[in-house]
C-alpha cells in the first residue's frame, strides 16, 4: 500500500535508501508531484513506466541540482544551457539536451536526447543530495490523467502499489514546467509552464519558438490528450454557460466562479481569479470534479492574458481534447 511520510531528515535518508535499492519513490516539486528512479537504474526506470501505464516513448525528466550536476546526464555544449540555469535554475524550467552515451535509453524514451531540470523545492532538492545522483521522474499520476499537486492526489492513483510518498505540501506552481528543446540549433518551446518565452529570448538574446505539443516525441507530457479527467469533459466560453448547464447535470469549474443558475443541476467549483493561484489549484479542482460524480464536467475557458494564463488554458484544452 502506498504510504504518505513527513517531510524529515530521517524519511528523506529512508526515500534515499529505497532509491538506492531500485525502488521507486514519489516526491513533492514546485510543479507537481514526481516519480522518480534514479537516472541511471533501468530497472527502476521499467518499474515507473509499468506503474503509470506509460507509453515506453514518452521520455521522464532527469531532476538535478544544478548545471554542473546536470553534465553526469547530458551532453552540454556551448553557452546557451549555462545562462538560461544561471537565470530559471532551480525552478520550473526543463531543458533537452544531448544525452550521455552512459545514460539507459529506458530513461529518454528511447531518445538520443534527454529532459534535465533542477527543481526548487526543498524536499526534491534534499533528495537529489540525498541520493547522490540523478532522479528521473514524470508527473506522480496513471498516464494522461491529472497530475498530483497533493500527496493525497497520488495515493489517489496508486494506493495499491507499494509506494513511498514523500508529503512537502501543496505544489506551489500547480503545473508541470516548461519544457525548452536545446538539442538543435533553435531554442523550441516544447511545452508551456511558469517560464515563458519572452523571458528565455531574453537571455539567450534570440527568438524562441513555441510549438506546444509538436515535440510529442521529444518532450515529456505533451501529447495532445493529457491531464484528463475520467469524467468527459468540455471547455467553453463563459457566454455558452448557461446553454451548456441547460442539458443536464453537470460540474463546472470557472475562474471567479459563476452566478448562481436558476433551477440547474449544477455544481460549481470555483478557482481564483488570480492566474499564480488558479494553476495552484487547477489540478485538485479536476479532480474535485471527477469526484463529484456528475455526467459531464464543463470547463469555462479563462479568458486572462500573460504567460500562467497561456499554460493553463493549454493544459485545460488537452484535458478536454482527451474526453
Amino acid at each position: 500500500m502506498a504510504s504518505i511520510l513527513p517531510y524529515t531528515h530521517d524519511n528523506i535518508t529512508l526515500a534515499a535508501a529505497a532509491l538506492e535499492r531500485g525502488e521507486v519513490v514519489a516526491f513533492a516539486t514546485e510543479t507537481v508531484y514526481g516519480l522518480g528512479a534514479l537516472t541511471f537504474r533501468e530497472q527502476a526506470i521499467e518499474r515507473i513506466y509499468e506503474l503509470k501505464g506509460r507509453p515506453l516513448n514518452n521520455p521522464l525528466i532527469s531532476h538535478v541540482l544544478d548545471i554542473q550536476h546536470a553534465r553526469s546526464v547530458a551532453v552540454i555544449e556551448g553557452w546557451r544551457p549555462a545562462e538560461l540555469a544561471m537565470a530559471f535554475w532551480p525552478g520550473p524550467l526543463t531543458m533537452i539536451l544531448p544525452k550521455r552515451p552512459e545514460v539507459p535509453l529506458a530513461a529518454t524514451g528511447g531518445l538520443e536526447t534527454i529532459a534535465v531540470r533542477a527543481p526548487k523545492h526543498s524536499l526534491a532538492r534534499a533528495l537529489l543530495h540525498a541520493a547522490g545522483t540523478p532522479i528521473s521522474a514524470p508527473s506522480a499520476n496513471r498516464s494522461g490523467r491529472v497530475s498530483a499537486t497533493l500527496a493525497s492526489h497520488v495515493v489517489e492513483d496508486f494506493g495499491d502499489a507499494d509506494l513511498m510518498v514523500l508529503d512537502g505540501g501543496a505544489c506551489r506552481f500547480g503545473i508541470e514546467s516548461t519544457v525548452l528543446d536545446l538539442s538543435g540549433d533553435r531554442a523550441v518551446v516544447l511545452r508551456l509552464g511558469a517560464v515563458g518565452a519572452d523571458a528565455i529570448a531574453a537571455v539567450l538574446g534570440t527568438s524562441v519558438e513555441v510549438t506546444p505539443g509538436a515535440g510529442q516525441s521529444a518532450s515529456p507530457g505533451s501529447s495532445e490528450k493529457h491531464y484528463a479527467p475520467r469524467t468527459p469533459s468540455m471547455l467553453i466560453r463563459r457566454s455558452d454557460v448557461e446553454r451548456e448547464t441547460a442539458a443536464g447535470s453537470v460540474v463546472v469549474i470557472a475562474a471567479g466562479g459563476l452566478p448562481s443558475l436558476a433551477g440547474a443541476d449544477v455544481e460549481v467549483i470555483a478557482l481564483p481569479e488570480d492566474p499564480d493561484a488558479c494553476a495552484a489549484a487547477l489540478y485538485e479542482a479536476l479532480r474535485a470534479a471527477d469526484r463529484a460524480m456528475k455526467p459531464r464536467i464543463l470547463i469555462v475557458e479563462p479568458e486572462g492574458e500573460g504567460v500562467i494564463w497561456d499554460a493553463v488554458r493549454d493544459r485545460l484544452r488537452r484535458a478536454a481534447m482527451a474526453s
